[in-house]
């Protein structure tokens, strides 16, 4: 390999690393203007987005810490009340981590803080910019994963990307759905005929500000996508959440819900409502983890099948 030319590459990668850090003020000594550094932030993070309690060991390989000095933030975490630690039933030289009340009332700011310092970031840049940015992201995310040097134990070695739809996406959107939910809830195709009136609706009436439809992409193939969609001028509406098996068990579904309520907040809803179906357990448990809380149901003869019908409500 020609070193010149390597030279190069790596004094802009360093470059465009001092710029970001910068811009994002993770230099400063309290993150967010609070009394947590940046790795604390990060270990409040992964256990407040953690699927199930994790080990230390887990955070130290997540987050690429030295042991002993995660070590010293969760001490002062578990002095300070914000996160228990449970003794592993089937190992019990593992203790399992997570957030306390506590914890996450500590976290819940930090997380508002991220948000609006990301909002004040891209809000003067036209949408297409914006995509742009996000676009440049997602290409540098997926290709030092593919390479190996940043993978983390949360993903595959194949790594996805978020996107916003394309020409084509949404007649894949409709044939998956009809033909996942048949083959696992033997639903019949007057499923199929209502996501096709969603989504048909969804293109005719479409406005990016205040509209959304996030595909989940790896090795160039759709392997999700969900929908959020105007209801009214302060309640946007979830639908379509939906990941191939293929790729369950990855985050996906947690992933694409966190840009359903990021950009519900960036447009200015006050509230974001869905519809599901009892029995379905895996989305449930991402809508509930997300912090939706259920409403409304009844019972209902849908799709072939006797359900029970839930509304879920998230308020911003």
């Amino acid at each position: 390999m020609d070193a010149a030319p390597l030279t190069a590459r790596v004094d802009a990668v360093r470059r465009f690393n001092r710029f970001y850090t910068q811009r994002i003020g993770v230099l400063r000594d309290g993150l967010y203007n609070s009394i947590y550094s940046l790795a604390e932030v990060r270990v409040l993070y992964e256990l407040a987005h953690a699927e199930r309690p994790l080990t230390a060991t887990e955070l130290a390989r997540t987050l690429t810490i030295d042991a002993g000095y995660l070590s010293r933030i969760l001490r002062k975490f578990e002095a300070n009340a914000l996160i228990r630690k449970l003794r592993s039933k089937s190992d019990g030289r593992q203790l399992h981590l997570s957030l306390t009340a506590s914890g996450r009332k500590a976290f819940a700011p930090l997380d508002r803080a991220s948000h609006d310092e990301i909002a004040a970031l891209l809000a003067p840049l036209r949408v297409d910019a914006q995509h742009r940015v996000v676009d440049a992201m997602g290409a540098i995310e997926s290709l030092l994963d593919g390479a190996g040097h940043l993978a983390t134990p949360s993903r595959s070695t194949a790594p996805y990307r978020l996107r916003n739809h394309h020409p084509g996406d949404i007649g894949w959107v409709i044939s998956r759905h009809g033909a996942l939910y048949a083959q696992e809830y033997g639903w019949d195709d007057t499923f199929e005929a209502l996501v096709a009136e969603i989504a048909a609706k969804f293109l005719k009436h479409f406005d990016p500000q205040c509209e959304r439809c996030w595909i989940a992409e790896r090795d160039g193939h759709n392997i999700g996508s969900v929908f959020l969609v105007r209801r009214s001028p302060t309640v946007a509406q979830l639908r379509l959440l939906s990941v191939e098996p293929s790729a369950r068990g990855l985050g996906i579904g947690r992933h694409l819900v966190d840009e359903c309520i990021s950009f519900a907040r960036a447009a200015g809803y006050r509230k974001i409502m869905l519809w599901t179906n009892a029995g379905l357990d895996a989305a449930r448990h991402i809508y509930e983890r997300a912090g939706f809380k259920p409403t409304r149901e009844e019972r209902h003869h849908s799709f072939g099948k006797d359900l029970v019908g839930q509304t879920f409500e998230l308020k911003l």
